[in-house]
């Protein structure tokens, strides 16, 4: 079997110690966890918490159930395995020389990317999208300008359709 990237979401109550069990589950059988994101949800004594690993199915699939067995989990589910929204946020900070502003100016136009700061010392670029095309996004404003700093949020995904991961 073969490793793959999984997008694993759960729904754990807001306790404290809750994120280290998890992350733990994780760690203990030799997983490392890419990006994880944690927020509340529309419940505030719930968070939703998103992360991004790779492994096999069937070990994934484990840990998945076993994920359940944590107190303070409510669900999990990993979102790969059907057809979801992906997305991604990225702040850039950028050193750019005037001649290169022209050009950049293209590539964040073409990108539907926003600029939220703009000086001589630098700029502050934002962008919402698939962790490929923000990847790319990087490589190509790299030919534009120094970059200074690279915030990125990590996936967040959502199931698409009327399926949820509800409590």
């Amino acid at each position: 079997m073969s490793n793959k990237r999984h997008i694993i979401s759960l729904l754990l109550q807001n306790e404290v110690g809750a994120l280290t069990r998890v992350a733990s589950l994780f760690a203990t059988r030799g997983y490392n966890i890419e990006s994880l994101n944690v927020a509340p949800t529309e419940d505030p004594t719930v968070s939703r918490l998103t992360m991004v690993t790779t492994g096999t199915e069937a070990v994934l699939a484990q840990i998945v159930n076993q994920s359940l067995k944590l107190v303070d989990v409510v669900n999990v589910d990993d979102l790969t395995r059907d057809a979801h929204i992906e997305r991604e946020l990225l702040l850039l900070k950028l050193k750019v020389s005037a001649e290169h502003r022209s050009g950049l100016e293209i590539i964040v136009k073409a990108a539907r990317a926003t600029v939220l700061s703009e000086d001589t010392h630098s700029t502050v670029i934002e962008l919402t999208e698939s962790e490929a095309q923000i990847s790319r996004f990087i490589s190509d404003a790299g030919q534009y300008g120094e970059v200074l700093e690279v915030v990125r949020s990590g996936a967040l995904a959502v199931l698409r359709g009327v399926e949820t991961l509800r409590c």
